[in-house]
């Protein structure tokens, strides 16, 4: 499928089709992410739960039981906190909040079901990006990490179905089959993941070469000795060294210069992510289309679940066609206009059928502009623009910021939209705030974002280096070999006393001179 949408450059040697199959499983854990999301807002919108979990609560909206505003927020947060202690629990988490999550019959289990689910989610979001940005080929690497954001809509999508199927039972199986049905997802993933090779890059950073060569031989279908796996891993472990000979590779070089700017930039870019407003559609649209009076809430989430899968579709493809800069101020624009007019309508005729018709179609406009841009592109520029010895520890913390928001969205947002004593009571008016960050996103894109389209990892760190500002990096030509510019340290010259440009220059003056003494008579080089 991703050759007949981007064809493979001509002169690329071996085969695309291990690093894109790989790439692509590696996403499956996009779908664990996904459908962790959507479970619960359809949980919390369900007759049955709200009763079984109601300590008294009366909803002001239908007159129903239901549990208040802080517990809705403290259920729905809680897996974001999990995130933060992710670094131990890949293979176990996901299982336990699917365990916890099927037997609770009392709130506190089911938070604490939650936040195991955080832990195993935290670490898959930290950890696939960077996987598939060093192993897929450069030319296809923003469609394959993009894919990740693919897999978590398509999670999206297979939560509103089963959950939409389960809504009208009137018993625990209403919540436990969506809860249980996580099983799947968890155990598919753990045996396919025994299976995948470490990337070259990370082996390299390890000081295992030869693993290195038979691992990119793997993803590239070439032997260990073809000309293009010795090019291609010369270059990563020249840059590799190139990066040590300027710093660490700590937590804190990840905040100083010239990796600082690029922390910022991804911090930035996730932060602003969660701020488009995407994951209150997806924890409380169930709920919010409830309370709007929206017949069928359950029905019209699968469809924005469905626009959500089908849309990143079309991105997917973009992100190497336009670009990353053109592909993300394209998709902030959107988004600001339709979630504006999402505010308007629902302000202005709140609760009849025409307006909350238009309200649910522009919703899925919004749910278009995001899916196609900032949905997998925030993913895609995160895991490209850290040097390889910071590129963990950036990401992760990069993805910490994603969560944090996401944690602080979902704790505020049932103060902020649902009615009641002691909260805002905004409901659609909620729509101005996301719009108007989405409003910031355009100004972020313009000065902070560096397009990185066709670039190799390596040639990313040249950008950085020589690109001045985001808005003159669309022009950049990558002219660095690492290979000579580790050959020019080798002789003397001091790094991390120098810029890239200037080792540069020195290794073209040293070539030059070379050239020039091979063509002078015999004994009269200089």
């Amino acid at each position: 499928m991703m050759d007949f949408m981007l064809k493979k450059p001509e002169g690329v040697a071996g085969s695309t089709a291990p690093a894109i199959s790989i790439g692509m499983f590696v996403s499956f854990g996009g779908v664990l992410f996904g459908y962790d999301t959507g479970t619960i807002g359809g949980i919390l919108a369900m007759t049955y739960w709200r009763k079984l979990f109601s300590t008294g609560y009366i909803n002001p909206t239908d007159h129903l039981p239901d549990v208040s505003a802080s517990q809705s927020s403290e259920i729905v947060s809680i897996l974001s906190a999990g995130t933060f202690l992710a670094l131990s629990s890949l293979r176990l988490s996901p299982t336990t909040w699917a365990v916890a999550g099927t037997v609770a019959t009392a709130t506190p289990m089911f938070v604490a079901g939650r936040f195991f689910a955080g832990l195993g989610v935290g670490l898959l979001s930290a950890t696939i990006p960077l996987y598939q940005s060093e192993t897929a080929p450069k030319w296809i690497r923003g469609t394959i990490v993009g894919a990740y954001q693919w897999a978590i809509t398509i999670g999206l999508l297979l939560a509103a179905v089963v959950l939409n199927s389960t809504k009208n039972r009137n018993d625990t199986g209403s919540y436990r089959i969506p809860v249980a049905v996580q099983f799947a997802w968890s155990i598919i993933l753990v045996v396919g993941m025994l299976l995948l090779p470490e990337t070259p890059r990370y082996l390299i950073k390890r000081g295992k070469p030869e693993e290195a060569a038979r691992s990119l031989s793997r993803l590239r279908r070439l032997d260990v000795n073809h000309p293009s796996i010795v090019e291609e891993l010369a270059e990563v472990q020249a840059n590799h060294n190139y990066e040590l000979s300027i710093g660490g590779d700590s937590y804190m070089t990840c905040f100083r210069r010239p990796t600082r700017k690029r922390l910022l930039t991804g911090i930035g870019l996730q932060a602003l992510q969660q701020l488009t407003g995407v994951n209150f559609i997806f924890y409380y649209g169930t709920s919010y289309f409830l309370n709007s009076g929206i017949s069928n809430p359950f029905i019209i989430s699968m469809t924005t679940s469905a626009v959500n899968v089908a849309s990143t579709v079309p991105g997917l493809y973009l992100v190497e066609k336009w670009g990353r800069r053109p592909l993300l101020m394209f998709g902030a624009v959107g988004m600001s206009i339709s979630q504006m007019l999402v505010a308007a309508m629902g302000t202005a005729k709140p609760h009849e059928q025409q307006a909350n018709q238009a309200l649910v179609a522009f919703v899925c406009i919004y749910i278009f502009f995001f899916a196609c841009s900032w949905g997998p592109c925030a993913w895609v520029v995160t895991s490209e623009i850290f040097p390889l010895k910071a590129r963990a520890k950036g990401l992760s913390m990069t993805t910490a910021s994603n969560w944090l928001l996401n944690w602080a969205i979902a704790y505020a947002t049932p103060y902020m939209v649902n009615p009641g004593a002691g909260n805002a009571n905004l409901g659609s008016k909620v729509f101005f705030v996301w719009g108007g960050f989405c409003c910031v996103c355009v100004a972020f894109v313009y000065f902070c974002i560096y397009e990185t389209k066709g670039l190799s990892l390596e040639q990313v760190d040249e950008l950085y280096d020589k690109v001045g500002y985001a808005w003159q990096s669309t022009g950049f030509v990558p002219t660095v070999h690492f290979n000579e510019i580790q050959e020019t340290i080798s002789e003397g010259v001091e790094s991390n006393k120098v810029s890239l440009m200037d080792l540069e220059q020195t290794t073209m003056r040293r070539k030059s001179h070379a050239v020039h003494n091979e063509t002078l008579p015999e004994g009269k080089a200089t």
